[in-house]
């Protein structure tokens, strides 16, 4: 199972405030840890939220909202695409992240990413198909 594991904001990192060497270099170690288990897919960090939008649907028209944006538990910091056995084992490698904010709380949320057997019969062959054609292109990157 894929599953995506969202290290949410704090004030720190939504002021930009940069981690120390120390704790890049931490971040890094385990990261290492995570491709040579097989685990990491992909994993980034993200800029704060006022060099991001957000764009809102109601029906046909499409607004958009420039950052930053008020609630700070509500936004995202960074990511890992992890490939695990099960939320179990997600859950063990979240207890083994260094500290993502120190000084602050920090919070990490584990939501498993639909995979197309997810959609049953609603997803049907054409379209089964036509997802895995994507998918192969994605992966090779075009």
């Amino acid at each position: 199972m894929r599953d995506m594991v969202l290290v949410k904001a704090s004030e720190q990192s939504e002021a930009a405030v940069m981690p120390k060497v120390a704790e890049l270099g931490e971040m890094g170690q385990f990261n290492e840890e995570l491709v040579k288990a097989g685990v990491m897919l992909a994993g980034d960090g993200l800029h704060p939220s006022a060099k991001g939008a957000r764009v809102r649907f109601s029906g046909d028209e499409r607004t958009v909202i420039d950052g930053p944006f008020a609630e700070t538990k509500e936004l995202v910091a960074g990511y890992w695409l992890w490939q695990v056995k099960s939320l179990d084992e997600a859950i063990e490698w979240v207890k083994r992240v260094p500290d993502p904010m120190p000084g602050a709380e920090a919070i990490i949320e584990i939501r498993p990413v639909f995979e197309a057997e997810d959609f049953g019969e609603e997803l049907t062959p054409e379209l089964r198909a036509k997802e895995q054609e994507l998918r192969q292109q994605v992966e090779a990157g075009q």
